[in-house]
Formats: structure tokens, C-alpha cells, sequence
């Protein structure tokens, strides 16, 4: 339909230059199904996160997926950082500061320790030492077809690829944590909230946490109501 869609563009600015006598796509409506993007749950990630690896190269992989659950950047700008990547804001914190290879949005996502701890680890690391990258190189294809050993090892029954962890960081690293969907829409480098929207979801969990909240809101405003009425019957 992303398809259709585009070449719709080019064939109405065609009927409007004359060089077409009719719009074939006049009648005709573009319709996408719905789809849900699947994401790691908070304890499916921490499974992934605490398992050992015995083999060294899933290690790598599992450590590449869980910077970007960490940081919602995508696997084209993640295996191309450098050093030059990393600043010092003026909270002393460091951040990742990029441009996104697809849209050329700038990106700047501070980073969290777990996410430290991992370009530390791979600080030495020989691969990284030739490439001058923060993490070792490898392929889109590669790490997605070591993905799903990882989630064979892990126990996942989702069909885990490197795309997840963008999901993961919207849904279950920030948005379920309180994060406002305008800053989350920021970090992931989206022009319009309307994208965030595909990738974030709230949580039964979420929902559950903020009716909660709304109920002790109602109720504290239901006590003051009623010391304000007795107040006033004293006063009376």
C-alpha cells in the first residue's frame, strides 16, 4: 500500500501537467490493515539481558539489541557510531548525538547505565579497535538470523528482530515508565507523534498504575469536600 501510495503522488502530478488524460486512481481508496509490533515485555528483556551466552558471537548480537532497547536507536545508526558520538551535556551526563541515516533527524538520547556499561565492554574489543566503532560490526542480516537462536536460547516465543528493540524502548523502557510520548516521539527522532503512536502502546500495567492514581486524586478531593462542608456547618 506504501507502494501504491507513492506512485498515486506521481501519477496525479502527471494527470495535473496534462501528460495523463485520466487519474486511474481517482475512485480508488488506499486501506492498510492494522498490525500490532510486537515488543519485549519488562521480564522478557531482563531474561534477555541476565542470560549467559556460551557462545561469543550471540553475546555480541544480544549486546547490540539491548543498547537499542536502551537508547530506541536503530541497528543502520547504531553500528555506525563512533566515539565522536558520545558528548557531555551539561548535566555532566553523556549522550548519544547522531543524525537517523533515514529521515536525517537529529538524535540525542542520554545515556543510561546499562547502556554505558555496554561501550565500555566493547571499549578493548579488537573488532571495534579496526573499525574505530563503538561496537563490533556485523550485518543487518547476520545479527536478525543470530536473533532468533538468541530467542530459541532465551526461551522467547516472539519472533525477535533488531527492529523490536525500537518497539521495546517506546513501550516498555519509556512510555510504560511515566515518559511523555512527546519526549519518547524525540528520542526515537520522529517528526510526527502519529509515528510514536505505531510504536508505543500503553500497558494494561500502565493503566492499571494511572486509574489508581486517579482514584486516590478523586478520593483526596472527596475528603477535602466533606471537611470543607463540615467547616461550614461550625461556622453556621
Amino acid at each position: 500500500m506504501k507502494h501504491i501510495q507513492r506512485l498515486r503522488k506521481m501519477i496525479r502530478l502527471a494527470y495535473h501537467l496534462e501528460w495523463l488524460d485520466k487519474d486511474p486512481f481517482r475512485r480508488w481508496k488506499t486501506t492498510f490493515e492494522k498490525t500490532d509490533r510486537e515488543f519485549l515485555s519488562e521480564n522478557e528483556l531482563a531474561n534477555v539481558a541476565n542470560y549467559e551466552f556460551a557462545i561469543e558471537r550471540l553475546e555480541r548480537v544480544r549486546d547490540l539489541f539491548l543498547f537499542s532497547c536502551y537508547t530506541g536507536i536503530s541497528y543502520t545508526d547504531l553500528i555506525n557510531l563512533t566515539s565522536k558520538n558520545i558528548w557531555q551535556g551539561d548535566d555532566s551526563k553523556k549522550w548519544i548525538v547522531t543524525n537517523r541515516q533515514k529521515t536525517n533527524t537529529r538524535v540525542k538520547v542520554p545515556l543510561m547505565p546499562p547502556a554505558l556499561d555496554l561501550i565500555k565492554k566493547y571499549e578493548d574489543h579488537p573488532l571495534t579497535e579496526v573499525s574505530g566503532t563503538l561496537f563490533p560490526p556485523i550485518t543487518n542480516e547476520r545479527a536478525n538470523l543470530y536473533l532468533k537462536e538468541i530467542a530459541e536460547a532465551c526461551g522467547l516465543t516472539k519472533n525477535l528482530t533488531f527492529h523490536m528493540a525500537r518497539h521495546t524502548f517506546a513501550t516498555t523502557v519509556t512510555l510504560s515508565n511515566g515518559m511523555p510520548i512527546e519526549t519518547v516521539s524525540k528520542l526515537l527522532g520522529h517528526t510526527k507523534i502519529a509515528t510514536t503512536q505505531i510504536y508505543a502502546r500503553v500497558l494494561d500495567k500502565k493503566v492499571e498504575e494511572d486509574m489508581s492514581k486517579l482514584q486516590e486524586v478523586l478520593n483526596s478531593k472527596k475528603e477535602n469536600l466533606k471537611k470543607g462542608n463540615n467547616n461550614w456547618k461550625i461556622i453556621r
